[in-house]
């Protein structure tokens, strides 16, 4: 079991977004920049343009699991939800899933986008492992009832 606090997120699909978000930003930029014909509205437009979409890869980089000695956070994409330990009932990542899935006490499941097997299937095999022995050392029957 890893030691807390420990952080999972997908670090290769997450370097790839962000190096994308930015090399995408500056082409866009000096190219728009290196067009005589453009006027300086069309300008700032392509650059705004630039601007969003490099936001919006930087958006899908955000995705993490912090577990802590109360409890685990996951941050999706554009949400954040706090959980005790007793809350979560299971850790799933079946074959075929796109990210984990964390089935809590009320009933419901919650994707937990911050251990995605992508272009790492190893490490998200190993860091769901790690998520799941947390959990089941944590959180006892007792006190999920």
């Amino acid at each position: 079991m890893p030691a807390l606090p420990v952080t999972f997120r997908p670090g290769r699909t997450r370097a790839v977004l962000l190096t994308l978000s930015v090399a995408m930003f500056v082409v866009v930029t000096l190219v728009t920049l290196m067009l005589e014909r453009l006027g300086p509205g069309e300008r700032v437009s392509f650059v705004f343009t630039a601007a969003l979409l490099s936001g919006v890869l930087a958006l899908l980089s955000r995705p993490k699991v912090v577990a802590d000695e109360e409890g685990v956070t996951v941050v999706n994409i554009t949400r954040t939800r706090r959980l005790a330990w007793a809350e979560i009932v299971k850790v799933n990542l079946r074959p075929g899933d796109a990210w984990v899935f964390l089935d809590l006490s009320d009933g419901t499941s919650l994707p937990a986008l911050g251990i995605q097997p992508g272009i790492a299937q190893e490490a998200a095999i190993r860091d769901a492992r790690a998520l799941r022995a947390l959990a089941d050392s944590r959180g006892t029957v007792a006190e999920r009832v």
